[in-house]
């Protein structure tokens, strides 16, 4: 039995470059916005339920070290692998903490120091 043949219009090699197009195109916008958005995104608050469970404070300096021993002095978020905000900044997007963004000096358990 013949396949049948496609009808005139769009091919199936056209409609995937077609998609390719606009998936390249929506992320070239995104990282264009990104930097704009960053500066919109409210601020982690201490009712946030992953921020109580990771102990995140705005103040790296107020870090109850009985409860987390693993913090270590000169710790805060600007020098954390997550942190994707820029040298300077004093709040940044984290990716511990999507859409909502952190104070440069805070901490929080998932610290991950940069490497130098």
């Amino acid at each position: 039995m013949p396949l049948p043949r496609n009808k005139p219009g769009h091919s199936r090699r056209s409609v995937l470059t077609l998609m390719a197009a606009a998936g390249a195109a929506a992320l070239g916008l995104r990282s264009g916005l990104s930097s704009a958005q960053d500066k919109q995104l409210p601020p982690v608050t201490d009712s946030d339920p992953t921020a109580k469970a990771l102990g995140y404070t705005d103040d790296a300096s107020k870090v109850d070290k009985s409860k987390f021993p693993s913090f270590k002095p000169g710790s805060k978020c600007a020098n954390c692998n997550f942190f994707q905000g820029k040298a300077g900044d004093a709040r940044g997007p984290c990716q511990i903490f999507p859409g909502k963004s952190v104070n440069a000096n805070g901490w929080c358990a998932s610290h991950s120091p940069k490497a130098k």
